[in-house]
């Protein structure tokens, strides 16, 4: 019984200092960013865009379709969800491959805003904590907003007022169920699934987004119907 304590204890420590040194990698990355440039400067920037398209400027079927499909807990856990990187870790040792994030959508703003789209450690660390920082001085709507704006849409369109109207010449509040589901979908891979360059793969990517629209009770199956 000894013995198992001596690990226990052992294996606990061990823990708390892999914590800390993961803490220190990713806390000393977020610091030099802000260093660059603060938070508050870097969404400013972001909000005083010409074309910065508000929380309430958006078709209700389209932020639901984000929601849906990018991180339909997003405004019930906080700036990580353990469930879905537990899922993603799952399912990529499963597959073999990254084929799935765990990311939520204030860390997918912590990167586009505030770090960079490089694939590091020290980069990802940094993400989380970057995360917590935006939620502490930041509201899920605001975030939401930025995460919008910022978002990669294919075919050189930066932002959701960039993609809406190149794709369908319409401003993101009046986009329908259709228009709204697609252009959803088209970030988690831009050069994939944007809607003029591989249609297929678009329309693949958009059927996945309705179908978690209905799984997560923002439409109805007739309306899914509609589109799919």
């Amino acid at each position: 019984m000894k013995l198992f304590w001596k690990i226990l204890i052992i294996l606990l420590v061990l823990v708390i200092i892999l914590f800390s040194i993961f803490f220190l990698i990713g806390y000393t990355t977020y610091s030099k960013a802000l260093d660059e440039k603060p938070l508050v400067e870097r969404v400013e920037e972001v909000t005083n865009m010409e074309h910065f398209v508000k929380f309430n400027d958006m078709s209700d079927y389209y932020r639901n379709a984000v929601i849906a499909i990018e991180d339909h807990r997003y405004y019930e856990h906080g700036p990580i969800e353990f469930r879905s990187i537990a899922r993603a870790i799952f399912n990529n040792i499963k597959a073999g491959d990254l084929v799935e994030g765990g990311s939520t959508i204030t860390q997918q703003v912590a990167k586009n805003v505030i770090l960079s789209q490089e694939k590091t450690l020290s980069r990802k660390l940094a993400e989380v904590i970057a995360a917590f920082d935006l939620e502490k001085n930041y509201s899920k709507n605001e975030i939401f907003e930025l995460y919008v704006n910022t978002a990669n849409f294919g075919n050189g369109y930066i932002g959701i007022y960039a993609a809406s109207m190149g794709y369908y010449n319409k401003e993101p509040k009046d986009l329908d169920l259709n228009e709204a589901s697609m252009v959803a979908g088209v970030p988690n891979a831009p050069s994939v699934y944007a809607p003029n360059i591989n249609p297929t793969l678009a329309k693949q990517r958009q059927t996945q987004v309705i179908n978690a629209m209905v799984q997560y009770g923002y439409i109805s199956n007739e309306q899914a119907l509609e589109v799919i």
